[in-house]
């Protein structure tokens, strides 16, 4: 089947990338000048987006809650570390530094 213009690909697995019926490779189309970004019809973008969300697996508000807490724990002991080693290195500092 020859393609009809220049855009037209088919996906035959039996020959490489770009090449057309005939054998003969293909080039990719040449955007029209200050065309930075091929357009997509209007509407495409929110309708893969809503496909995209209807996939998630969203937490349960248990699971939610849990990790939210686990998460703030460990922001708080990390915190407790770093003032803790800061303030050992400050005392040290005073020491040698006196």
């Amino acid at each position: 089947m020859e393609p009809t213009s220049p855009t037209t690909t088919e996906s035959n697995p039996s020959r490489p990338a770009g090449q057309g019926g005939d054998g003969t490779t293909q080039e990719a189309p040449i955007p029209a000048e200050g065309a930075d970004q091929l357009e997509a019809p209007k509407g495409v973008f929110g309708a893969a987006a809503i496909s995209e969300l209807r996939k998630v697996v969203w937490p349960s508000r248990q699971q939610l809650f849990s990790e939210s807490v686990a998460v703030i724990l460990m922001v708080g002991l990390s915190a407790a570390a770093i003032a803790a080693i800061d303030r050992f290195y400050g005392w040290v500092a005073t020491l040698v530094f006196r």
